[in-house]
């Protein structure tokens, strides 16, 4: 066979290639430039719902204070976030005081019935013993 015979068809199918390769290559930075322009305009929605859906989380704990179960919403919640502060009598024995450094908000907990007894904003050692029997 001779060259210049397959010649049409070649320049066809590098043509065709090109045309492919080309648009794979805008297609897969679009998408990128897209993304970052969108991240560039509204970084500070993402850190308020953040901050929202926490300050939802210590409301609801709040209003359930002293019903069974809601230091398993604590422990959903804020699971690795909870530092030991202290323990005093109270509850059904004793209480603890597990502070949540993200949020600045202490929590008194008895074990003993899985309940939130006492909230407050700020490092609490000690709850007054009106707040945790």
């Amino acid at each position: 066979m001779n060259i210049k015979s397959l010649s049409p068809l070649l320049t066809s199918v590098a043509i065709v290639g090109f045309i492919g390769v080309g648009d794979v290559a805008v297609c897969s930075f679009t998408p990128q430039f897209q993304a970052s322009a969108i991240a560039e305009t509204m970084p500070s929605k993402t850190a308020q719902a953040e901050k929202t859906d926490a300050e939802k989380h210590i409301e609801i704990i709040t209003k359930n204070k002293g019903q069974i179960g809601g230091g398993d919403q604590l422990r959903r919640w804020f699971f690795g976030d909870l530092m030991p502060l202290g323990v005093q009598p109270g509850g059904a024995g004793m209480v603890v005081s597990l502070y949540n450094k993200a949020n600045d908000v202490t929590f008194s907990y008895c074990a003993t019935y899985d309940v939130v007894v006492a909230v407050r904003k700020g490092r609490v050692v000690t709850f007054p013993a009106k707040e945790v029997k």
